[in-house]
């Protein structure tokens, strides 16, 4: 039984632009359930999580004048979205079901969070439709409350670098940072993470994963994380507007498991995070993330 975490609450008002990528966050668990992948039960309704627990990862006065939509009009654009409570609402559920779904992992081995992945956000600001830094937020939980989970590892493979992860945790030895992205992608100017390994454009499936094969177990090993937050962005795929590489989803399946089977392996727990998609084709987004699912149920059903 798989534990996914999701909300129906991404029907806020939003420029023309942004609609049709959002809409994969509900056409995704209908897929799920058309094909039997999940049922019904393995959903769960995340809730925001106490204030306390977002000041862990980011500065009181950007949260409260987010939270109070008071951000500057020059903060607000590099967000990439418009104010409202609504987003507001959105953000925290979102950030909210990443926690909870670290907790799930603990239990369950992996948990899923149909949103989440919002790795532009820095501790005092967003950027590139970023808000509030999810993953960054749970990793942060951990650590507060399981005294088992000593160090954590955050595999983020969306074709961006996680400039606002890698930022967030410079100073915090107990969070290694891998980033495996487009080189003259977005952002322009990228923070250092522990690892970075930039991609020239048009890399395809054979260059990808043979990197990504000869890097991460080394990195598993040297790393030894008690847990893995895994950002499964399908923005590498060739048919994506804003990613300039080249993976087939054929490709992009192979990477989801092998990251996962190497997780199944060491019997680290993990959680998921979906990430950026943008391809021109609504199918090509929604199926690349269903291959996620899919082979996330194969490996811990």
């Amino acid at each position: 039984m798989l534990s996914i975490a999701w909300a129906p609450c991404y029907a806020h008002p939003l420029p023309a632009g942004h609609r049709f990528p959002m809409l994969k966050y509900e056409l995704l668990p209908e897929q799920l359930l058309r094909e039997g992948i999940v049922t019904e039960a393995d959903f769960f309704l995340p809730a925001p999580p106490p204030e306390a627990e977002i000041l862990r990862t980011h500065t009181a006065d950007y949260y409260h004048r987010l939270q109070h939509g008071q951000l500057t009009r020059q903060e607000e654009r590099a967000t990439g979205f418009p104010w409202s409570e609504e987003l507001f609402v959105r953000e925290v559920t979102i950030l909210g079901g990443t926690i909870e779904c670290a907790r799930r992992a603990l239990h369950n081995g992996i948990a899923l969070n149909v949103a989440g992945g919002t790795h532009h956000a820095f501790a005092d600001r967003g950027e590139g439709f970023c808000l509030l830094n999810d993953q960054a937020a749970a990793a942060n939980y951990l650590l507060a409350h399981e005294p088992r989970i000593q160090k954590i590892l955050i595999v983020d493979l969306d074709v961006h670098q996680g400039n606002g992860t890698a930022a967030i945790f410079q100073q915090e030895p107990r969070v290694f940072t891998f980033s495996m992205h487009g080189a003259r992608n977005y952002p322009h100017r990228k923070e250092q993470s522990d690892l970075d390994l930039p991609l020239a454009d048009g890399t395809d499936d054979a260059a990808y994963l043979g990197l990504l094969r000869d890097t991460l177990p080394h990195l598993v090993e040297e790393v030894a994380p008690d847990f893995v937050f895994y950002l499964a962005g399908v923005d590498v795929l060739a048919t994506d507007k804003l990613g300039h590489l080249a993976l087939t989803r054929a490709g992009c399946q192979q990477r989801d498991q092998f990251v996962l089977e190497l997780c199944h392996q060491h019997q680290l727990p993990v959680v998921v995070c979906m990430g950026g998609g943008y391809s021109e084709r609504l199918i090509d987004i929604v199926e690349a993330h269903v291959n996620t699912f899919r082979t996330a149920a194969a490996l811990f059903s």
